[in-house]
């Protein structure tokens, strides 16, 4: 028996209601042209996706450019039967995909870039763009982020971030403190918690150039509660209670409360060697448009394919701070070394393990 055909409205949504797997509901759609045109009819997609990620309630209209004709509609909205009909067509397809990219497609680093920091101790050495390697050396040299030191625990400290595409499924977020091996005690430099936000540029920003601090120049839509942090040198992983949606692009780390004192000075510092945000990046089929202060923000459909892994050759790439990293990194070791030291850079991973485990720079 079809229960579509056979059974009351209600009854039949119940049971429709039942999926909650995105690619389920595009197999019902599937069945029948009277299937695809209740799922259709009554934005069965759309409801789904919005239950799996509220924060897609923000979308406020769709913007569809995948067949080089500019559509642009209001979500939920028409002027006429005809009209209505395309809208729903449209909603559809649009989050049919969206649910099913943020739900499977793959999971990867969704960092970016690194923007700027609050403090930074000794530039460049001891930069942000430092915590984008997972090692805390590279040979014999400090790899580490480091704030300036206070007499106060309770100056915080920020660490910005670009992710991969301005709509992002962040699933995992992790830290690793820095520890001092080339100090004495080998000291331990983590913060007593870390707090997470999620958001985008403000539209306004151009306006108010160089009068607000920059971390101040983004809206953030999330903000995680505050996370405890052990003083323990390694990457600590931070659960969030479900899989948010990061709508714009960019993700501020906020590191509350110092613990340890710097034995040189007595000054408390916060220092980090990687920083690490699992996720799923959906920049090869959406982007962000015009988001504002209340969170709405238009979605432009760049291409209706399914989400795909990164190429080869993309993964592969080298991104483009890492000159800078390298020139860093010499700074680092010329700061730290007599001139007249010859030093020649490894040419691969294990060569410099190599080097490092037979106490060669």
């Amino acid at each position: 028996m079809d229960f579509v055909e056979n059974l009351d409205t209600d009854m039949s949504l119940a049971i429709l209601y039942c999926l909650d797997d995105p690619s389920d509901l595009v197999r019902a759609s599937a069945v029948s042209r009277s299937w695809r045109d209740f799922v259709i009819k009554y934005s069965l997609s759309k409801n789904l996706c919005l239950k799996l990620f509220h924060q897609l309630t923000s979308v406020d209209r769709i913007i569809d450019t995948s067949n080089d004709m500019k559509e642009s509609f209001e979500a939920g909205s028409s002027s006429s039967l005809m009209d209505d009909t395309r809208v729903l067509e449209r909603e559809h397809r649009v989050y049919a995909l969206l649910a099913k990219g943020c739900t499977s497609s793959p999971i990867r680093s969704c960092i970016a870039d690194a923007i700027i920091a609050s403090s930074t101790d000794n530039f460049p050495a001891e930069s942000i763009l430092n915590t984008l390697d997972e090692r805390d050396r590279i040979g014999g040299t400090p790899s580490y982020w480091s704030s300036t030191g206070h007499h106060k625990t309770s100056v915080p400290e920020t660490l910005l971030y670009q992710l991969k595409g301005d709509l992002c499924v962040i699933t995992e977020l992790s830290v690793q403190p820095f520890q001092a091996y080339f100090q004495p005690g080998t000291p331990i430099y983590s913060s007593h918690y870390v707090r997470f936000r999620l958001g985008h540029l403000d539209n306004n920003e151009a306006e108010t150039a160089g009068k607000i601090p920059v971390e101040n120049k983004y809206v953030w839509t999330y903000t995680s509660q505050e996370f405890p942090m052990a003083q323990e040198n390694r990457l600590q992983n931070f659960k969030l209670p479900e899989p948010v949606i990061c709508i714009g692009g960019y993700m501020l780390v906020e590191f509350l409360g110092r613990v340890q004192t710097q034995e040189m000075d007595g000054l408390y510092y916060i220092c980090v060697s990687h920083v690490k945000v699992m996720g799923r990046s959906l920049a090869k089929s959406f982007q962000v448009v015009d988001p504002d202060e209340s969170g709405k923000f238009g979605l432009k459909v760049l291409s209706y394919s399914d989400p795909q892994e990164m190429d080869e050759n993309e993964e592969e790439e080298i991104s483009p701070f890492r000159p800078m990293r390298n020139l860093e990194q010499l700074l680092n070791f010329l700061h730290r070394h007599p001139l007249d030291v010859e030093y020649v850079w490894p040419e691969s991973d294990d060569e410099e393990e190599e080097a490092e485990s037979d106490g060669e720079v």
